[in-house]
């Protein structure tokens, strides 16, 4: 059952999808997020400080810990102001019982050299250099006491307590630290934000813009569904990727180098440096676990990508056909197949999650494991464990940006997989070609010529026009007929330039169309099409569609022309009455009155009827046609009818089959020919 269910709902890969490298992806990512480079920056460059803010709490709060740590000693060390360990000793000079023979007698010697272990000689060194670090820090905490001191308040009692440089740090340092990484924070977020929403807006106008550019071709291959999820959907990945990627990629780093560079400090200064190569090798290992699992990351993303495109694609379909739904009553048939669908994509999105999530206890696994070999490996040196906790704390620190780091390169195989998608969209190219040089037409004046035409589809075995030749002149009426199937529809593509043939041309007052401004051409040819199709608005708005400039009385004359103003008036809404999705909450009597008043509200020179009167019963198709024929009274019209009685009066009568013409002449003449018009005018009785 499982394996049906996922047969059932397979991904259907489009025709123009490919893979994209990384580099490719995102270097034409960056394409749409230059514009907002600066942002970007700032956005990087607050996260970098963001993670800063916490080095002058380091700096600040460390050296008072240690001079903490120092006075206790000192104290532990002193009775009564003097030297516990020699109380004969002095500040400034040494005890003279401390002298023999002109050494000092507390330090054992042989043979005049210094018998201590290296270990203590080593201890005394940095005893040393504390003192000098501690001078240094007494030096700067001078400058704030002096600095507090013309501010009125005093940072040390009369006793001159060591707490007071802490709690000048807490009182002080920290809170501007703390409100710093606040602005910090707030500034790398929005900038990011900012930039990744106009990215984004950017990135699907240029989707819809480029689909709109391609020609009927591609849109007749495409699933409007998956293409939605696409356009809608995916760009969602891109602007995680922007939003918090970059600003996690902003802080992580930082903090790695921090780390790391303590770590080397550290090392060089108690001289361990073998420490530095076993860092050099073991800090590769935690991107292990990205590395070998990344390819399988993003796979299965793509795979819930492309599942959840077939969920859009079944209730796009349902949404889009709900009436066959409902009159033959398959909402459960319906609802299982999308049941199944939501299976598959869950299935997909699970395991894209297995294998993401995997990925967190990987890297902590190796850490664990690498952890344990440092700490071995001190104990075979014999490492000090004085000189290993100041290194572990770095290395416990480091953990969290590389954990950040492996859940990023999660997310990068994600965003991957759906700009793959996007640009594979981008990255089609079947619109129609046009010319730099195309020349410009307002007016029509002669004829329109069919010169050898022939056009066949991609997908086609077969011509869907074959060596059409014809002429249109001005103002005069050609009709089309033919059965399902015999390129009348084509052919009024052609006309209106939604296809290009592959052999001869078509022709408006001598000039290729391939050679006309395509803005001018729309502009000269009207069309009703055979599908009617509204925009979920009001009526006006539909009737207005292509006219924006028209006044509210150009709209009711052109609905009084196609017979629609009646029915118009009698809601009470009126003209401002919502038609619904795709006009479904009118008839489609009244719909196609209402594409017919579109028309004549352009108002063009040419005008294509394509099954114009298909969804009129007899009387409104007769009312219908009678206005149609008023507006086509200087116009010049290519008609396509099943209803042989609206096309009786054409100036020329084309009978097509198979994508050939096989008749042409008037009504008249064909009928008397006896040919394949006149059989198509017996079966409906039109004579």
């Amino acid at each position: 059952m499982g394996h049906h269910s996922d047969s059932k709902t397979t991904y259907k890969q489009e025709f123009f999808d490919r893979e994209y490298s990384a580099k490719e992806a995102y270097g034409r990512l960056w394409g749409f997020t230059r514009k907002y480079r600066f942002r970007i920056y700032l956005g990087i460059v607050c996260g970098m400080l963001t993670a800063g803010t916490l080095l002058p709490l380091f700096q600040v709060i460390q050296p008072a810990l240690d001079k903490v740590g120092g006075g206790e000693r000192g104290a532990a060390g002193e009775v009564n102001g003097q030297d516990a360990r020699s109380p004969s000793c002095g500040q400034d000079a040494r005890h003279p019982d401390c002298v023999v023979d002109g050494q000092d007698a507390r330090v054992p010697s042989i043979n005049g050299q210094d018998a201590r272990h290296p270990d203590e000689v080593g201890q005394e060194a940095r005893s040393t250099r504390g003192s000098k670090e501690e001078r240094k820090v007494l030096k700067e905490y001078g400058k704030f006491k002096k600095l507090a001191q013309k501010l009125g308040f005093e940072l040390q009692d009369e006793d001159e307590a060591l707490g007071a440089p802490l709690l000048f740090a807490i009182l002080v340092i920290v809170p501007l630290a703390a409100m710093a990484r606040c602005a910090f924070l707030f500034l790398n977020k929005y900038c990011l934000s900012w930039a990744a929403l106009h990215t984004v807006k950017d990135l699907r106008c240029s989707i819809l813009r480029h689909i709109q550019e391609q020609s009927m071709q591609f849109h007749g291959r495409i699933d409007v569904g998956q293409l939605m999820s696409r356009a809608s959907s995916d760009p969602r990945l891109v602007q995680h990727i922007i939003q918090q990627v970059l600003q996690e990629v902003a802080e992580a780093p930082f903090e790695i180098v921090v780390s790391v560079g303590f770590i080397i400090w550290t090392a060089v200064q108690n001289n361990m440096l073998p420490t530095l190569v076993l860092l050099v090798i073991g800090f590769p290992l935690f991107m292990c676990p990205v590395v070998l699992l990344s390819k399988r990351i993003r796979k299965w993303a793509k795979k819930a990508l492309e599942r959840y495109s077939v969920v859009g694609s079944r209730i796009h379909e349902i949404l889009s056909c709900v009436r066959v739904v409902k009159a033959y009553n398959t909402e459960e048939f319906e609802n299982k197949k999308y049941e199944q669908a939501n299976q598959s994509m869950l299935k997909a999105s699970l395991r894209a999650v297995r294998w993401s999530l995997f990925v967190t206890p990987a890297v902590e696994t190796v850490g664990i494991f690498l952890l344990c070999a440092f700490v071995v490996w001190c104990f075979v040196a014999q490492v000090k464990l004085s000189v290993i906790v100041p290194m572990l704390a770095p290395l416990l620190l480091i953990y969290r940006p590389i954990k950040q780091l492996s859940k990023l390169q999660v997310q990068l195989e994600q965003c991957r997989a759906a700009l793959s998608r996007l640009f594979s969209i981008l990255d089609v190219r079947m619109e129609l070609p046009v010319k730099a040089d195309a020349a410009p037409k307002t007016a029509f004046t002669d004829k329109i010529v069919f010169e050898d035409v022939s056009f066949r589809y991609d997908t086609a075995e077969r011509d869907a026009v074959s060596h059409a030749s014809f002429e249109i002149p001005r103002g005069k009426v050609v009709a089309v007929v033919g059965g399902t199937g015999s390129g009348k529809s084509t052919m009024s593509g052609l006309l209106a330039r939604f296809y290009d043939p592959y052999e001869g041309r078509v022709t408006m007052d001598g000039i290729d169309l391939r050679d006309l401004r395509i803005p001018d051409l729309r502009t000269l040819v009207g069309s009703v099409m055979q599908e009617t199709l509204l925009f979920n608005d009001t009526i006006e708005a539909n009737i207005k569609y292509g006219s924006p400039d028209a006044t509210h009385e150009q709209v009711v004359e052109a609905a009084k022309m196609a017979n629609a103003h009646e029915f118009i008036m009698s809601q009470p809404e009126g003209y401002e009455r919502q038609v619904g999705e795709k006009g479904f909450a009118l008839s489609g009597g009244e719909r196609q009155r209402i594409a017919i008043a579109r028309a004549i509200l352009r108002n063009p020179p040419i005008l294509i009827l394509d099954e114009a009167t298909s969804a009129l019963d007899t009387v409104t198709e007769r009312l219908v046609q009678d206005a149609i024929n008023r507006l086509m009274a200087n116009r010049t019209t290519f008609a396509i009818a099943h209803r042989l009685s609206t096309i009786r009066d054409a100036d020329l009568i084309l009978v097509m089959r198979e994508g050939v013409i096989v008749e042409r002449g008037t009504h008249d003449e064909l009928y008397a020919a006896n040919g394949v018009y006149r059989h198509l005018c017996d079966m409906q009785k039109t004579v």
